[in-house]
């Protein structure tokens, strides 16, 4: 969805090493003022790729204390709004549109190959996820009355038409967020979730209204966790980033039906994870909240706002980033 912060800042390609501030949860490791960071991946505890504005790229090698960053050549003024990372030299970049490309290194960031590009009017991409690492799906937003999904069998140095066409109804459209409105489910179907006008969970045989605030532009549902057949989505309003009202939805059938929390965290939450079968994290700019009973109550965490949460995928480590090029990681 089209709705951007204006991004000013060039990146160097300069490493650069923040001196932890402490909090009592969360470790801020690095910061590069006026740049938007919301592609987070974590192959490992100690490897994490960030993305973000001003075709920013970063790599950390050493759990998040120094950092390499890059500015991609002849992406200057593109905003990669995902990223996922394979390992500490394989990861791939979404640039959202004009065009709407995917980039790929398997050099740690040294040089890049555009594995996909699109210049169609309209398009802009919203997300990618993979459910290893060769299979992995990107949605974008409609075009021609219908969403744009390709997936990969190959880790990314493909992507063509796998999914049956997905219409969209009047007003609807998709988040680039955080780069978690969509899963790649084992079963090789996949779920999104949209906002806009209307809000709803969809994909595969899956189309059920979500009970989030919706009906304008900046509304809806904007991430989606899952654990077996426990579903959580987050969202709100972002342009009334305090307001709780209609943040969060649960489901413990699969998303066939969804219910509201008993206690909603405190305010419009870009990303959501588990971190755990009970436990929850979700950020947004207006701070951090955590649940511990499967998303039935949130608790505040911290104030600090951040865009994206992403939890090691081997490993236990928990980062977020977010404006002014914020990396951070949760206390253990």
């Amino acid at each position: 969805m089209r709705s951007r912060h204006v991004l000013l800042l060039a990146c160097l390609l300069l490493p650069f090493s923040a001196s932890a501030q402490q909090s009592s949860v969360i470790t801020l490791l690095a910061t590069r003022d006026s740049v938007s960071l919301r592609g987070l991946s974590a192959p490992t505890d100690a490897v994490v790729w960030a993305s973000g504005s001003r075709g920013t790229v970063g790599r950390s090698l050493d759990g998040g204390r120094t950092w390499q960053w890059r500015q991609v050549p002849g992406y200057a003024e593109r905003d990669f709004r995902d990223v996922e990372a394979f390992d500490a030299n394989t990861a791939l970049v979404m640039a959202v549109a004009e065009p709407a490309c995917i980039l790929k290194t398997t050099d740690g960031g040294d040089t890049w190959q555009t594995v996909f590009a699109d210049s169609t009017k309209g398009m802009f991409l919203d997300a990618m996820h993979f459910r290893d690492a060769r299979h992995g799906i990107v949605v974008g937003d409609p075009v021609g009355g219908h969403f744009f999904v390709r997936g990969t069998d190959d880790g990314g140095n493909t992507w063509r038409v796998q999914y049956p066409a997905l219409a969209a109804q009047p007003g609807e459209a998709c988040f680039a967020a955080s780069g978690s409105n969509v899963l790649l489910l084992p079963d090789g179907t996949y779920r999104v979730v949209t906002g806009g006008k209307v809000s709803r969970l969809a994909g595969g045989n899956a189309n059920q209204p979500l009970p989030l605030v919706q009906g304008a532009e900046s509304t809806g549902a904007f991430s989606l966790a899952a654990r077996g057949k426990n579903m959580v989505v987050t969202g709100g309003d972002f342009a009334r980033e305090k307001e709780t009202r209609g943040t969060c939805a649960l489901s413990a059938d699969g998303g066939k039906t969804w219910t509201l929390p008993a206690a909603l965290p405190r305010g419009y939450r870009s990303c959501v994870l588990y971190l755990d079968d009970n436990t929850l994290l979700s950020c947004g700019p207006s701070g951090v909240d955590r649940s511990r009973d499967g998303g039935q109550h949130w608790e505040p965490v911290s104030p600090q706002g951040f865009h994206v949460a992403a939890r090691a995928k081997a490993g236990r480590t928990v980062y977020l980033a977010g404006s002014n090029g914020r990396v951070a990681k949760l206390a253990e």
